[in-house]
């Protein structure tokens, strides 16, 4: 079982983005905003794996989310393949310290790229209507994500990114 584990922890820790999104735990939010969870798991994959598996499981990942959501209106499919595009373009720095610090600024830039994207294309959605400017408040809410997503990559996408090296390292 351990050795099933080694080889498809990357797996198992993807199944676990739509729990934790579904989940919404209150503790970890701010703001009544919580991180954007799937970019903890998308930067560092991209980063050991490329650029194209980057796009191709933020695609995935994307897939899976909307399915999740009960709006049908608005995707979150072209920033995380945005996302995993440019995370599979980073390479892996030598520094551990460097690294953590470098995991929450790339999380941070990804959370409010995804975040500028979807509320775009609700903008552009009610933008002929007299009320979309009821919707600039929801800056707010993309700040307190892009706050929080870069305040626990440090810690979670250092993790994964070791667990990632290591069950590679396994196969090979």
């Amino acid at each position: 079982m351990n050795k099933l584990f080694t080889k498809k922890s990357s797996i198992f820790c993807f199944i676990f983005i739509p729990i934790i999104f579904l989940w919404h735990p209150n503790w970890l939010g701010f703001l009544g905003v919580q991180p954007y969870w799937p970019l903890f798991w998308l930067l560092p994959w991209s980063m050991i794996n490329g650029s194209m598996n980057g796009l191709i499981f933020g695609l995935f990942l994307g897939l899976i989310l909307d399915s999740l959501t009960l709006d049908n209106n608005f995707t979150q499919i072209p920033g995380l393949i945005l996302c995993g595009i440019l995370f599979g373009r980073i390479k892996l720095h030598s520094d551990i310290l460097v690294g953590h610090f470098r995991h929450g600024l790339i999380c941070s830039f990804g959370s409010f790229l995804c975040g500028t994207l979807y509320f775009l294309q609700i903008l552009f959605r009610n933008f002929s209507d007299l009320s979309f400017l009821l919707f600039i408040p929801a800056l707010k809410n993309i700040l307190a994500e892009v706050f929080l997503t870069g305040l626990f990559a440090p810690f979670i996408c250092s993790q994964l990114l070791i667990i990632f090296k290591f069950s590679k390292r396994k196969l090979h």
